[in-house]
Parts: C-alpha cells; structure tokens; sequence
C-alpha cells in the first residue's frame, strides 16, 4: 500500500526538500492551503485534503483537517486487526507521516494585536494533527521541527527509523502543544495566581555548566513575550554562563530602577506622592554586581562620575564582576573600565570608540541590553514547585518622619537613593549613602547588626582612602570631604543597637520601613544622637 505523508506548515523552511524526497520514494502527498500551493510552485504533486475527506474548507479555513478521514487514518493502530479492518470498511487509508508547525501565537501575543485578532491565530487543526500523530507514534512519523526533517529522510533511506526516535519525537510534540496551550491561556486568563500556572518556556541556549562545573543548565525564555535576555545583542566575548546570567539580572534590574530609556526610577510615583521634592531621582547609574549582589552603585551626572562613586565602594570585590549601567557607555568610562578584569560590561548602547576599547579583553562579555526588566512576577524553584510571588514594585508606603530631628534637605534624595538601592542587596540588607552613591554595602547575613557594622566600617574606610589619594591627585568623585550621611535597610530595627552603631560612624539620617513592637527603642536612641528617622511602612527582603 502507498504511504502517505500530511504535509502543513506555516513556517516552510526544509519543507521543499522533505516533500520532494517523499515524492520520490513514492509517497502521496497531502497538503492543505498555503502548504499545498507552495509545494505545487515547486514541482510537487499534491493531493487536497478535501479530496480525502470529501468535505470542502469552510469557515475561513478553521475546519480543513477536522475529519475522520485525517484522524483516522492517523489513529488507527496497524497491529490491531480491527483498526485495519475498520478502516477497509469505510475505505479509509492510513496516513504513516505528519509533518505541521503551527500557527504563530506566540509572535502575534506580541505583537499586541487586538483579542479577536489574536484569537484567529489559535490553531485547532494543527495541535490535532498533532497529538493524534504523536499518541500513535509506533505507526506515524511526527514531525514540527525543521531540525529533524534530515534524520527522518535518513531514516527512511535506509528503511530503519528507530522507535526511540519516534518516541522522541511524540515527546516534541507534547511539549510544544502545551507551551502553545499555556500561551493561549496566559493570554485569556484573568487570574494572577490561576488553579494551573501556564508557563511558555523555550530553550533558549545550552550553557556550559550550572553554579558549578558539575552541574548542567540551559537557559529557557518565556516564548510568548520579549524580555530582556531574549532581547539583548552580545557584541563581544565568550558565551555567558549560568551565574553570568543571574548577575547580569540583578545588574541590571538595578541599574533601570533609577529609570532607562523614558521609564521612570523604581517606585517614582510613591516618591511624587509623599515626597515631591525628591522627585525626579533618574540619572545616569553605574551597578557592580559580584555574586548576585551589588558590591557598588552609584548615580552620577556623567557615567565616568557614577562609576568612580561604584567603583570605590569596593575596589576588590569588583573584580571579576559585572559593570551594569543605564546609559550609553562612552570611551573615558570605557578606558577606566579597561584597567579592570571584568567578565561583563552591560549598556543600552555603546559609542564605536568604547566598543573598540572594550574589545582589547578577548574575553570580556559585551551585552547591549535593548529592554528594561518588565516581568511582573517572579519564580523561585523548591523541590516539587514553583514559589510565584509579584515583583516588589512598591518603595514607598508613607514618608513619616518618627525622631524630633527632622531630614536635612541634602540628605532626602540619598535616603530615597538608599531604599532603592536597598532592595537588591540580599537580606539582612544595609546600603550606607553619600551623595547618590553606596559607599558601604552589607547583606547576606544571619543577623542585622553584622552588615551594619560591615558597611559602616567600610564606609569609612571608602572615605578615608579616597580623600588621602584625591588630596594630591584631586580624583575625588564627592564633592565634600564630609563622611556619608545616610543609612538605609530592608527591614525594621529590632534593637537600638544599629542606630547606636551608626552613631558613631556619623550617620545623621536613617531610612527604614519600621514596625517592630521595639520601634520606640530605635526612635529614642535616634533622638539622643540627634538622627533623623523616617519609616516606609514597605519592607525589602530580598532572600
């Protein structure tokens, strides 16, 4: 009996080929639509579906392979004696090959097309076909990826397609039809937390290794929309890998809440609401990050200002790190950052003469980041789940000034600074200011009072190095010799103790959500050294 193969694709890359070797090996050929035409333009002969199914396409062509002279013909099991005979008495025939791709939901998702015209691109037929394929797969070659069309006609050459490989194939699938599915439902669904979570995830590279060389990892992209790994252009270096990837994320997160490319700073209406003085916090910033944190970060009204500010917050733990900014990277900046090993320089653009400097570091990884991060919710594995929670999007709940010392003016703006910087250090979080730049970072740790003291002390010995070199070189990025003014943390003071800490150090101002039963012990403490404090009401742990 001839064989038959059911050819129809949107996407019709190797397809010409597929057919002709079918055509050639004595295959019939079905085909549909657009399919049909393109293979006859080629010199394939093709018989209609309808021609099979006796029943023309209607509807616009949402019913074309809705029959049961398709989906038997592709169910039927050939080792069941009454499947075969079935199909002898309503004069049936098996069809032994499905080749389909499928309509391009996930493109028009995003091209934000309006509902009713992005429902018309759901495809009915072609998920059918499919499934029906891939459930018999003993009997039916499925195919919905161009990549495996060669191993197929390979296969066929030599009469030995291996079970394993038709298996695998079926498996394709089922995976392909149900991303495709769960960006249906992403897209209908009006439910932030739903029964079952769609998810739309597409490899998106393999990487070398996970966290560490004995892990494997790949990288997956939600295939439904455009975010900013899926967006970026490397321009230079080696591929990234794993933890590249996670700090590149935190880097850059950052760097876009104090506003890229006409997005305002993170939390900025909060800011407009409570406190519109200090509105308007969206300058040129410059993130370190090294080991998922930031080690700097710094805003500036040039990038070479902002990244010296980043740049001594801490001189050793930057190397080896990720340089992250939200402007385009010019070539004094580009120079300086030369002197460094770093394994990424992450920028919305790059002047031609910064690119060439950058490009002496055979290895350096060079990313134009085209998006800011948009995702509104974030995933984090445990065995057996996903935990889903929202993004944190909320900086300011109040702006309540707690001690009898009232905010200086000069020290506002570091204080709404230090609350954004704040929420991407890692809990207990501790993020000391001077001028809109971190000069001392703590977090990580088990207890509040260690990363005080950490970032306190090294505050001040940021402070101190920098004055004694600039004395005689005058490379000071500050522009008072005076110690940093301003403490910010995640969460409440449980004890007076950070305040008394802070004391010491010469804070005059702290920023922190209150609400510990214990707050009055941190307020009077405040009011005997003369701080000021302000509550938030909005806590930013960041585990």
């Amino acid at each position: 009996m001839k064989k038959r193969a059911l050819i129809s694709v949107f996407y019709k890359d190797g397809i010409v080929e597929l057919a002709s070797f079918l055509n050639g090996a004595g295959w019939e050929i079905l085909s549909t639509g657009g399919t049909s035409k393109y293979l006859q333009e080629n010199n394939i002969p093709v018989t209609d579906v309808s021609a099979v199914t006796g029943f023309p396409e209607c509807l616009d062509g949402r019913v074309k392979t809705l029959h049961p002279a398709v989906h038997a013909g592709i169910l039927a099991r050939r080792d069941v004696q009454s499947h075969v005979q079935t199909l002898k008495d309503l004069k049936l025939s098996t069809i032994d090959l499905v080749c389909v791709n499928l309509y391009p939901f996930f493109e028009k998702v995003q091209a934000g097309l309006s509902l009713e015209e992005t429902i018309e691109f759901i495809d009915i037929g072609g998920p059918s076909m499919l499934r029906s394929a891939a459930k018999n797969h003993r009997d039916v070659i499925v195919l919905t990826d161009p990549a495996d069309y060669t191993e197929v006609i390979n296969g066929l050459k030599s009469d030995n397609i291996p079970y394993e490989f038709k298996k695998r194939l079926a498996g394709k699938v089922f995976s392909l039809t149900s991303a495709y599915d769960a960006a249906i439902a992403r897209f209908l669904l009006d439910e932030e937390y739903p029964q079952f979570l769609p998810l739309t995830l597409k490899k998106g590279q393999s990487l070398r290794y996970g966290e560490n060389s004995h892990q494997s990892a790949a990288l997956y992209l939600h295939a439904d929309c455009t975010g900013v790994f899926s967006g970026m252009e490397q321009l230079h270096g080696k591929e990234l890998g794993y933890n590249n990837i996670r700090d590149l994320d935190i880097a850059w997160k950052a760097a876009c809440a104090f506003g890229f490319c006409g997005t305002e700073p993170f939390g900025e209406d909060d800011v407009k609401n409570l406190i519109p003085e200090a509105a308007g916090g969206g300058k040129i910033c410059c993130v370190a990050v090294k080991h998922n944190t930031p080690c700097g970060i710094a805003l500036g009204d040039t990038l070479f200002e902002a990244y010296e500010k980043t740049y001594y917050c801490d001189p050793i733990s930057i190397f080896g790190g990720i340089i992250a900014c939200n402007t385009t990277m010019n070539a004094s900046t580009a120079l300086k950052l030369g002197e460094l090993f770093l394994e990424i320089v992450a920028a919305p653009d790059f002047e031609d003469e910064a690119l060439e400097i950058l490009k002496k570091k055979k290895n350096l990884r060079i990313l134009k980041m085209k998006k800011a991060p948009a995702e509104t919710h974030e995933y984090t594995a445990v065995d057996g789940g996903l935990l889903v929670q929202q993004t944190d999007r909320r900086l300011l709940e109040k702006w309540e000034v707690v001690t009898k010392t009232a905010p200086a003016a000069c020290d506002i703006a570091d204080m709404v600074f230090g609350m954004r910087a704040v929420t991407f250090v890692k809990s207990n979080a501790i993020v000391i200011v001077k001028e809109q730049a971190a000069t001392g970072v703590g977090g990580g740790q088990v207890n509040r009072i260690w990363p005080a003291t950490q970032s306190l002390e090294r505050s001040a010995a940021v402070m101190k190095a920098v004055f004694d070199v600039s004395a005689d070189t005058g490379g000071n990025p500050w522009k008072e010799s005076l110690p940093a003014r301003v403490l910010a943390s995640d969460a409440f003071f449980p004890f007076s103790d950070i305040v008394e800490a802070a004391a010491k150090s010469g804070i005059k101002a702290i920023i922190q959500p209150g609400g510990s039963v214990n707050d009055k012990l941190s307020i009077e403490a405040c009011d005997k050294h003369g701080i000021a404090m302000v509550f938030t009401g909005t806590r930013h742990f960041k585990h």
